[in-house]
């Protein structure tokens, strides 16, 4: 398993179990909610026998006991009506006209008062008759005052228990906003000890490389001097020469390249020169240049590697035999480069991850050749590359945005 396939894994580990917590706690919080909303129901039977008792009790020592289970309820909203919806008694409702807050009869109310407790009152069911809706509806309660006579108590949650209700997702939505807020501070913190490891990586590498390139310059020297064959140690002082380009290509990774103007067909074709006599024989390597050379802001080293890398990996997908088609133009403010090849392609899952730390598909190396050619074009000349088309055993078209000179 390489190493973007372990960080995947262990993502998708993370949210399985974030989402098993998340589910666990709505559910607790749910039953609990329910368990309330039960409560308050056997709290409102209670007071509406106790309403009930005392319409029909003629016992004065009832009365104060049956009063103070009536009088205890200063939480639960509660209408008391009778079938032909007039509103007898109220309770715990927020009037909108705060004129009447002190005021108990219904009739003594502002109309625009009386209009919203007939409204809370007639919302559950309409016009439907109130001795239906105490059939049909677990907010109605009907009590028989005497023989065939009937009020009916319609009661609401309590505020206690609708906040209750929202909390969980209150506060669900504050642990997603911390867990968001955590997250972005470790990828922030990791791909800046990233990008630490691979500055301090390249200019190491650069420096290492110092060396043996100064040797190598010294040794092709003295073997024109001893007469060797022209021809050799020309293609020596090339690979010295190229070695001395990569080495001066890490040592800018880590800082801000000086960018210059240059013209992309030129760029592009002394890119591909050096590559042509380095691959293999049976790689089909052609250019559709546009015919106009359009001039962009760039940094000439960085952007050669950009194109060797590309190229690289299109001879490594089609295992050293196919065709490789390098297309240019323009389009409004930005050129493109389009790099095609007749390779083994990509599935489309993978089209974002190739750019990714590790991915690779390859048995050896570290999958770091995308990320850098990503972090080159966005970070450094401002532009995108991306997978424009692939077909799994057809080939694959990478593009690169870059903006335009002007």
């Amino acid at each position: 398993m390489s190493i973007y396939e372990r960080q995947r894994a262990g993502k998708y580990i993370f949210l399985a179990v974030s989402s098993v917590a998340i589910i666990i706690f709505l559910l607790l919080s749910n039953s609990l909610v329910k368990e309330l909303a039960q409560q308050e129901r056997e709290r409102m039977n209670i007071w509406a026998r106790a309403t009930e008792r005392l319409a029909q009790t003629e016992v004065d020592a009832d009365l104060e006991f049956l009063l103070s289970i009536i009088s205890q309820n200063n939480s639960i909203p509660v209408l008391v009506a009778d079938s032909t919806f007039h509103i007898l008694e109220f309770r715990n409702f927020s009037l909108p006209d705060k004129s009447d807050k002190d005021k108990s009869v219904y009739d003594e109310l502002t109309p625009r008062n009386r209009d919203y407790l007939l409204s809370r009152l007639k919302k559950p069911g309409g016009e439907t008759p109130l001795s239906v809706m105490a059939d049909n509806n677990p907010h109605f309660i009907k009590v028989e005052i005497y023989a065939n006579t009937y009020q009916y108590i319609y009661f609401e949650d309590s505020i206690l228990l609708r906040r209750l209700s929202l909390y969980p997702y209150v506060q669900l939505g504050v642990m997603v906003l911390i867990a968001l807020i955590l997250y972005t501070a470790v990828v922030y913190t990791k791909r800046a000890e990233q990008n630490r490891v691979w500055v301090g990586l390249s200019k190491e590498t650069a420096h290492q490389l110092g060396t043996p390139i100064s040797s190598l310059m010294a040794w092709s020297e003295y073997l024109q001097a001893a007469g060797t064959d022209p021809e050799v140690t020309r293609e020596i002082d090339k690979d010295v020469k190229r070695l001395s380009v990569i080495a001066d290509r890490f040592s800018k990774i880590g800082s801000v390249p000086e960018l210059q103007l240059e013209y992309l067909n030129d760029l592009v074709s002394t890119s591909l020169d050096y590559m042509r006599s380095r691959i293999s024989g049976k790689v089909d390597l052609r250019m559709h240049l546009s015919e106009d050379d359009h001039g962009v802001m760039l940094s000439r080293p960085l952007f050669e590697w950009v194109m060797e890398n590309l190229t690289k990996n299109a001879v490594d997908a089609m295992d050293g035999a196919g065709s490789i088609d390098i297309t240019t133009g323009d389009d409004k403010d930005k050129v493109w480069i389009d790099i095609r090849d007749t390779g083994k392609g990509i599935a489309r899952k993978n089209f974002k991850n190739v750019f990714n730390p590790g991915f690779t598909t390859k048995k050896r190396g570290w999958g770091l050749g995308l990320t850098l050619v990503k972090r080159i074009i966005e970070d450094y000349h401002g532009g995108k590359i991306y997978v424009k088309d692939s077909e799994l055993g057809r080939g694959t078209t990478f593009r690169i945005e870059i903006p335009s000179a002007g």
